[in-house]
């Protein structure tokens, strides 16, 4: 047996993995846990099926439940939660288990108390605790890496990220935590890196780096406002891309660019040294803490102007991030101090969408058929927090008859939220959707709707762009950063302050009178659909000149 667990070895350190699946499965009846749990990580380094994720799941399982108390069991379970998180993300739009999650939390719970505190383990449960949407769990865990000083960048990263969606922090809080992230970023030796090589000529040299130029993400229906028609005689864009594998999206937006460069595979120093010889006067990060960041690279500055702008609505804590870009209904003059970068604020709206390439058609509100007011948000479910629900709970049960739609930006699992309703006395009137495969179907969902509701602390900005366009009003409210004022500025640049509550109260208020006024409902409806494309949320050209005029300005003072 020995000798066999030797060649098993030896064929998966030479990544011959069929050869070893046959000999293992033809010779071995009685499979260690070791055996199995090589067997399960060699079907999925051969290829990535329905079948050999459950086949592996079902590996790893055995192998964790022969073994619990030893290293072997110990890295089954790992693969085993690592494998259902990957198993969900590939089963995008099939069917998944709903006991798989909760049989990870279970065994990860009973681990917990046979291994002890272990950082691996911990950063495959949070994975999970995502997938499953409990906010809470994440913050919680992460906390317990932070205190064992085991909390690397990317973690550190995702605790500040994770926090926007909870109103126990402040602005301060945010500033206070994020600069933490400049003292976890690399500083590598000036000698080891390019000197910075921007050329004071004609032309305005733009980089964007970003990871998210892919079909469909929602970045890209913003960024093709300032790629699409841009002054090339006044500016030289390039694109940094940090995403490993391009579409038809990311082609599309290449020929939009004077040049494009792929860093994702390069390591911090290359990466910089690459960037610095291109050699751009300005530098824009649409990641902040968000998506695959290359936070670390702005840190040994890129540019001698660096921007944060679009996929992220906070402060990135660094001193070397010189401006972050907003509007006057997200950053008040007096608290411009807790943002570690200079605010550049556009006149009207910081981004501007751009619509997309069919037809509006104006649909009739749906309670004109349905004889009910239908309630909906399709923002991410990890936006949705209990009080989002409790407040939600208090809508619904004030509204005759009312129904209320949700679908999740991200594919999320809608179990916790279920129950959260059901607890507060109103899951018969709520229904989850899946997430739709095609956009124009996904797009189609909110002649559904009646009202939209905007999520609190953290508003949806895409969701909300998108319903403004189908001609549904988005009820939000006031909140206190960024991140918590954008349904804020969308209404107000749309001319909708009535959609804009003050508190929980309020909001509340709003929506049973609205739901109620059905006069006021179909001429704001109205309203919307007859100006949304000419007000500042997409003027396209309006939203360009006050752009680049702005980039142009902080160019000219700084140099």
């Amino acid at each position: 047996m020995n000798e066999q667990v030797s060649k098993i070895r030896k064929l998966f350190d030479e990544k011959k993995y069929s050869e070893l699946i046959f000999l293992i499965e033809s010779e071995i009846e009685n499979k260690s846990s070791e055996i199995l749990n090589i067997l399960a990580a060699s079907r999925l380094l051969r290829y990535e099926t329905k079948e050999t994720f459950e086949l592996a799941i079902s590996e790893f399982r055995e192998a964790y439940l022969k073994e619990k108390n030893t290293p072997n069991g110990f890295h089954a379970l790992k693969n085993f939660i690592g494998t259902i998180s990957n198993f969900f993300e590939y089963l995008l739009y099939q069917d998944f288990k709903e006991d798989y999650f909760s049989e990870c939390i279970s065994m990860f719970k009973e681990a917990e108390i046979n291994f002890g505190y272990n950082k691996d383990l911990i950063k495959a449960i949070v994975r999970v605790f995502f997938r499953t949407n409990n906010i809470d769990q994440i913050i919680y865990y992460l906390n317990k890496l932070y205190e064992n000083k085991d909390l690397g960048l990317t973690s550190l990263s995702h605790l500040v990220y994770y926090n926007n969606y909870r109103n126990n922090w402040t602005q301060k809080d945010y500033l206070n935590y994020s600069k933490l992230i400049e003292a976890y970023c690399p500083k590598y030796p000036e000698e080891k890196l390019l000197k910075i090589k921007h050329k004071n000529n004609n032309k305005i040299h733009l980089g964007i780096l970003t990871a998210d130029i892919t079909k469909k993400h929602s970045i890209t229906y913003f960024l093709k406002t300032i790629l699409t028609n841009y002054d090339k005689e006044k500016f030289q864009i390039s694109l940094y891309l940090n995403n490993k594998k391009d579409d038809q999206e990311t082609s599309f937006f290449k020929t939009l660019v004077s040049k494009s460069l792929n860093i994702s595979t390069k390591e911090d120093e290359e990466a910089i040294n690459i960037i610095r010889d291109d050699g751009p006067g300005i530098i824009i990060d649409l990641m902040g803490l968000s998506s695959a960041n290359r936070l670390s690279l702005f840190k040994n500055r890129l540019a001698p102007i660096q921007v944060t702008w679009l996929g992220y609505c906070n402060t990135t804590g660094l001193n070397e991030m010189d401006y972050i870009i907003a509007d006057p209904y997200l950053i008040y003059d007096e608290e411009k101090i807790f943002y570690s970068e200079k605010v550049l604020f556009l006149s009207n709206i910081w981004n501007c969408h751009s619509g997309f390439d069919f037809d509006r058609i104006e649909s009739q509100a749906p309670y004109l058929s349905n004889k009910y007011i239908t309630f909906g948000s399709f923002n991410n479910f990890s936006k949705i927090t209990d009080q989002t629900i409790v407040v939600w709970s208090d809508i619904l049960k004030n509204v005759s008859s009312s129904k209320l739609i949700l679908k999740s930006s991200t594919k999320l699992q809608s179990t916790r939220l279920e129950e959260m309703f059901k607890k507060n006395g109103i899951a018969e009137s709520v229904s989850f959707v899946e997430t739709k495969p095609d956009f124009k179907d996904h797009l189609n969902l909110y002649n559904q709707i009646d009202i939209a509701l905007d999520t609190f602390p953290y508003n949806g900005v895409t969701t909300s762009f998108e319903s403004i366009w189908m001609g549904v009003p988005v009820l939000t409210m006031k909140g206190f950063n960024f991140n918590s004022r954008c349904g804020e500025s969308i209404n107000k640049n749309l001319g909708t302050n009535e959609l804009i509550a003050e508190n929980e109260e309020e909001y509340i208020f709003k929506a049973i009178e609205l739901a109620s006024n059905k006069e006021k409902l179909l001429n704001l409806r109205k309203f919307i659909f007859n100006n949304a494309l000419t007000s500042n949320l997409f003027n396209q050209n309006k939203f360009r000149n006050d752009f680049f005029n702005s980039l142009e300005r902080i160019y000219r003072e700084t140099l």
